[in-house]
């Protein structure tokens, strides 16, 4: 009897201790998890650090040895313009710029500058892509020969078109003699020579652009099936959209601002071929007043391609 009380003791002992022992166990995992860091799942994704932001480089104080110079060169550059300003006739300007002189001038002016701009569309965008796309032999010289007109005097370019399409010419002698045609001295000559001069302009640009797009795109049109001309009119030209309107607005202020190839080529004959520089030049000698107002016509058209690029030619990074 005494002996089953005790084995019952020693068991309910056992059966106690065991669970005493399975609570502390318990216990403990329970207080060991509430002061264990989580475990991260391997398979989440680790937290993104936020990018530090972008900081504006510190302006530091010029030195006067820069500031000067800096100063004398903003002024040089400004201080003209702002007196053809203070200068202008603003009470006669509606009156100056209405006359029949100044309205011919500004038509023929538009025209050709249009026209110029054009023919350096049509003519430049397949050069442009000529050097950017194709290894030519000699494509550093040929590069070297479009860009020449950006440092080439006008008044040389005007005796090197006079030279070639002449009536005594290398081919004006030719489009005389068989076809009747004479550019110089004539509304075409205008056009030819606004073109030869502004054409760099929109040759550079466009190839830039060229040089910038990813050719995988026709790359991959050409897989499709496309042919080397669809690629380029479905393809290559939305591309390059941006740049092509960017040369053809260079080419055309060229244009309409160019003055020595054209007096050297076609004259200055009024209503014929005389544009708006020609014009001012010629009434700097008789009518002052009207050059100053002509002048500013040129200049509210150059701020307005300056603005009109301001995205793409002064945009800060």
């Amino acid at each position: 009897m005494s002996e089953r009380t005790t084995g019952s003791g020693d068991g309910s002992g056992r059966d106690s201790g065991g669970d005493s022992g399975r609570n502390r166990t318990v216990g403990g995992g329970a207080a060991e998890a509430e002061t264990a860091p989580p475990r991260r799942d391997p398979r989440s994704r680790a937290p993104r650090s936020r990018a530090p932001r972008n900081r504006r480089p510190r302006t530091h104080r010029a030195p006067v040895a820069l500031l000067l110079p800096a100063l004398l060169g903003l002024a040089f550059l400004v201080l003209p313009l702002v007196g053809l300003l203070i200068r202008a006739p603003w009470s006669d300007l509606s009156e100056q710029l209405t006359s029949t002189a100044v309205w011919d001038a500004l038509r023929l002016s538009l025209i050709s500058a249009t026209a110029a701009t054009a023919v350096s569309l049509v003519l430049g965008v397949p050069l442009a892509w000529l050097l950017a796309r194709t290894e030519l032999p000699g494509r550093r010289v040929i590069r070297a020969l479009v860009t020449l007109p950006l440092v080439l005097p006008p008044v040389v370019g005007g005796v090197a078109l006079l030279l070639v399409l002449g009536r005594r010419g290398i081919v004006g002698s030719w489009l005389d003699s068989a076809f009747g045609i004479t550019l110089p001295f004539t509304t075409t000559g205008v056009v030819i020579a606004e073109a030869f001069v502004a054409m760099p302009f929109l040759v550079i640009s466009v190839e830039g652009a060229l040089r910038a797009a990813d050719p995988r795109y026709e790359e991959a049109a050409a897989t499709l099936g496309a042919s080397r001309l669809t690629a380029f009119r479905r393809v290559t030209l939305p591309l390059i959209a941006p740049g092509i309107a960017a040369g053809a607005v260079l080419a055309w202020a060229r244009a309409l601002g160019e003055f020595g190839a054209t007096i050297t080529f076609a004259g200055n004959f009024p209503g014929r071929t005389q544009t708006m520089p020609l014009a001012v030049y010629l009434a700097m000698e008789s009518d002052p007043q009207a050059a100053i107002a002509l002048s500013l016509v040129l200049l509210v058209v150059s701020v307005a391609v300056l603005v009109g690029l301001r995205d793409r030619w002064l945009s800060t990074p």
